[in-house]
């Protein structure tokens, strides 16, 4: 393990991983947080690979003015596969180095915290905050970008039952989360679907089917089907087997997929009020001399869980909101 770089006089920022609403709110707590400690603070562009290049400037208070409103990250943000090396681990490490940065803050997910605790085994004082529309990550009940996602699946979610209800139809929307459905069964519970189908269970197209049939039968004149992207039978999938099966089941799905538009615009207050605690805490924390975890919120508490777990975990899904879904989808 290589020496732990200098007590952090200075400490540095960066976005890395997908962006999501309310990074910049934290960007700026983790700046006039660490001025107000008397650190200098850098702002490193482009995430981990921003920081293997030493793409770093050095941030004031009002260079992050007005930035707690704008969705996205102002330092830009990749998906940054040479931290996976030694090479690149040793490069990021020696531009820290070499600008006598002795803290990093790192706001992202699951690939982002582990690329953290890379750099943490090697000796880095480095804080994660936990900032992912998917929320699976371990150590927090909710991440930074969650709400505002949800908020934009449910809006979307709203609007396609005024025309479903209108024709009599079935609509899917398929949201983001990757490999997880902690967005889907949120989305779905919060905007009354008729069934949820995640990556978490084997939902087969049949078994849809027979959900929607069942609302019909129930007196039901239309449906909504939330399903995750990482779903074995994602939106796609599933249209599919329905368009070719019409004649049987009676009736096809019609197909919203949110893609992205989920992790741009405006963050909202809740997501503006966790990014700022989180970054904030994030630079107490450098300051009172404890790192190599990520921050969440637990119970509305700040919580600190080791990098080194959260990087081989993922958060599970609540089997009370599954069981809860399924009671009032009927």
């Amino acid at each position: 393990m290589a020496e732990p770089l200098p007590p952090p006089k200075r400490i540095a920022v960066l976005t890395s991983g997908g962006d999501a609403p309310g990074m910049n709110a934290a960007i700026r707590a983790v700046v006039r947080t660490g001025l107000a400690r008397g650190f200098e603070v850098f702002g490193v562009r482009d995430g981990f690979t921003g920081l293997i290049a030493g793409n770093l400037v050095p941030l004031g208070a009002r260079d992050v003015g007005g930035i707690i409103g704008r969705g996205g990250t102002v330092l830009g943000t990749t998906r940054c596969e040479a931290l996976r090396t030694e090479a690149g681990q040793a490069a990021a490490v020696a531009r820290l180095a070499r600008r006598e940065i002795g803290g990093l803050v790192v706001i992202g997910g699951n690939g982002s915290q582990a690329g953290a605790n890379a750099l943490a085994l090697r000796g880095v004082r480095v804080v994660g905050a936990a900032s992912t529309i998917d929320n699976d990550l371990a150590g927090t009940d909710v991440s930074i970008g969650t709400s505002t996602a949800l908020d934009v699946a449910l809006e979307a979610i709203d609007r396609l039952r005024v025309t479903a209800a209108s024709h009599k139809r079935v609509f899917l929307v398929e949201v983001m989360g990757r490999n997880t459905g902690h967005l889907a069964l949120n989305a779905g519970i919060a905007g009354g679907a008729e069934a949820i189908v995640l990556p978490e269970r084997e939902d087969e197209p049949e078994g849809v089917a027979a959900e929607i049939l069942a609302a019909y039968e129930r007196g039901k004149s239309h449906a909504i089907v939330v399903v995750a992207e990482g779903a074995k039978y994602n939106g796609e999938r599933l249209a599919r087997h329905f368009h070719e099966h019409r004649g049987r089941l009676g009736f096809e799905l019609r197909v919203t997929t949110l893609g992205h538009v989920q992790r741009g615009g405006t963050p909202s207050a809740f997501d503006r009020v966790l990014a700022t605690r989180l970054g904030a805490a994030a630079v107490d924390h450098l300051d009172a001399g404890r790192h190599g975890v990520l921050l969440g919120v637990v119970d509305d508490e700040i919580a600190a869980t080791a990098l080194a777990t959260v990087a081989h975990l993922r958060k599970p899904l609540d089997a009370r909101l599954l069981e809860l879904a399924s009671v009032l989808a009927r």
